[in-house]
């Protein structure tokens, strides 16, 4: 089996059976504010776009890339599509042009037959409302020598499943850097967001590294690192030297966090390196050969500084021309379009409307608009209302450019842009980011009905003094796994929410109440 990294989450698998074209993205994304990390646009994509099978993992920009999938991927390709419950992605595929679909059974391995021979496949696919109903993914390969696991930046909370159908991982491709908005656009003082961001830092390390224990590979590869930040006025949130206040850690930086906590071994586990375009030939865990296109050193370390420069000047072009197909910022009052997009999905929502139980401030320019959940309404603000428990400033032109594509997820388009801003009183709201997730009807009764399913939690486990139930309330992680105690504080690493154990309330958000009991002695 032939690896070769394409850039950040993408990888081209060529097996003797056929190759695999993996979350393939190039341009710059989420309002041009991502780059791909080392910069990828040069790479061979006529050769590379020319596969057997294409696995698009979700459908977050930077993974799906719309432009360079129509551009560059052969559309006779058999796609390997993850079990999700809103057909989103699939949809999004047909309109590209991609019309043959292996369409999986989530966890369960499927074998893939072609000219070429056949492979072992399994997709895993995740649907909680955290993941968006969209869904994300990880694929397993076996190509009856290697076996790879390519997680990107999905997090099972079971992964039993892999072992147990295909035994040992030989590859293991994970993620462990930032892909999220906090703590940077919050208006917090300047120590605790920096203090909030080295957690968040540390704990997503820590994470990846409780993976990479429980898959077992030989070889990790860390992957769907971070991206570049070029646009001059995000360029500060680029981990220059190792800052441990950036919640985006490089791949230089996990590896040497590998070493540091035993992770990587030599033996056991071992870390490996790989950049855009470099490629590792495997059988079984034996790695055969690995080149790169240039010496890594060359984008890392002292040189990294200098490298975003060089990239910064590059793409500026291309960012330039992102910009200016934004619709403008002037126009019509945002009340109406808002009021006619947001109203009917809170109709169908009263479980997530009920879920953030207070009205929400959006702030877009001179403007301001309430987003009024307990009575369902969108409206201007009222006299004397003061300061709502949760809001947003964003510049109109992203507010009129999604309005104008029909955008049906703002967490993938504004939020994750970082060209924002927000505060809140109070825990993070899980269900208003939801909420602005599902902005069609299909994903909403998904997102709603997931919220009022109840959920087994009668399975107890025993840890460090205490009786929890077994699965963590948020998404049902084990916590047996996933679970860290100190004192009377619960976290659980797969998203880092704790609990105090006392009283068994959530210290990350509103409700998810865990259940606990001090052993007495």
């Amino acid at each position: 089996m032939q690896v070769t990294s394409v850039g950040h989450a993408g990888f081209h698998i060529r097996t003797a059976a056929g190759s695999i074209l993996c979350d393939p993205w190039v341009n710059p994304a989420y309002f041009a504010s991502w780059v791909p990390f080392p910069d990828n646009s040069e790479l061979d994509w006529t050769s590379l776009g020319d596969c057997d099978y294409l696995y698009v993992s979700h459908l977050h920009r930077d993974h799906f890339d719309a432009q360079h999938l129509r551009d560059h991927v052969n559309k006779d390709a058999t796609v390997l599509l993850p079990d999700y419950p809103v057909p989103d992605l699939k949809r999004a595929l047909e309109d590209l042009g991609f019309h043959k679909f292996v369409e999986t059974e989530d966890s369960v391995k499927t074998t893939v037959s072609g000219d070429k021979g056949s492979l072992d496949i399994m997709i895993v696919a995740l649907r909680a409302p955290a993941d968006g109903p969209i869904g994300d993914s990880g694929i397993v390969v076996d190509d009856g020598q290697t076996t790879l696991f390519n997680m990107n930046d999905a997090r099972p909370v079971d992964l039993d499943v892999i072992a147990e159908q295909f035994g040992h991982i030989d590859v293991h491709l994970l993620q462990y850097s930032g892909a999220i908005w906090y703590p940077m656009v919050y208006d917090i003082p300047k120590r605790s967001k920096a203090n909030f961001a080295s957690q968040k830092r540390q704990r997503g390390m820590d994470r990846a590294r409780s993976y990479i224990e429980q898959v077992g590979a030989t070889w990790v590869v860390p992957s769907a690192g971070p991206p570049m930040f070029l646009d001059e006025e995000l360029r500060y949130l680029n981990d220059i030297e190792n800052d441990p206040t950036s919640i985006f850690p490089d791949q230089e930086t996990f590896l040497d966090q590998m070493k540091e906590h035993g992770t990587d071994d030599g033996v056991k586990h071992r870390g490996l390196m790989m950049v855009s375009g470099s490629a590792a030939v495997f059988t079984g865990s034996q790695l055969e050969e690995i080149s790169h296109p240039y010496p890594p050193e060359q984008v890392f370390g002292e040189n990294k500084a200098a490298y975003l420069d060089k990239m910064a000047a590059k793409f500026a072009p291309v960012i330039a021309a992102q910009k200016a197909s934004w619709a403008p910022a002037a126009g019509d009052p945002l009340l109406a379009p808002l009021k006619s997009l947001f109203e009917p999905i809170m109709a169908l929502s009263d479980q997530i409307c009920d879920g953030i139980g207070y009205p929400v401030g959006l702030v877009m320019g001179e403007e301001t608009v309430v987003l009024d959940f307990p009575n369902r309404t969108v409206r201007e603000p009222k006299e004397n209302e003061g300061k709502y428990r949760y809001g947003f400033r964003i510049a109109p032109e992203l507010v009129r450019t999604v309005l104008r594509d029909n955008e049906p997820d703002w967490v993938n388009t504004i939020f994750l842009s970082t060209r924002f801003t927000a505060w809140r009183i109070g825990g993070y709201n899980e269900f208003l980011y939801t909420f602005f997730k599902c902005l069609t009807d299909e994903r909403i009764a998904y997102a709603d009905g997931w919220f009022a399913e109840a959920h087994d939690d009668s399975s107890s486990i025993e840890k460090d003094g205490w009786e929890i139930q077994r699965r963590c309330p948020h998404l049902k992680a084990d916590l047996s796994k996933f679970g860290v105690i100190e004192g009377e504080k619960l976290t659980c690493n797969l998203h880092g929410w704790s609990w105090d154990l006392s009283s068994g309330r959530c210290l990350t958000s509103k409700g998810h109440e865990l259940r606990s009991t001090k052993i007495e002695p």
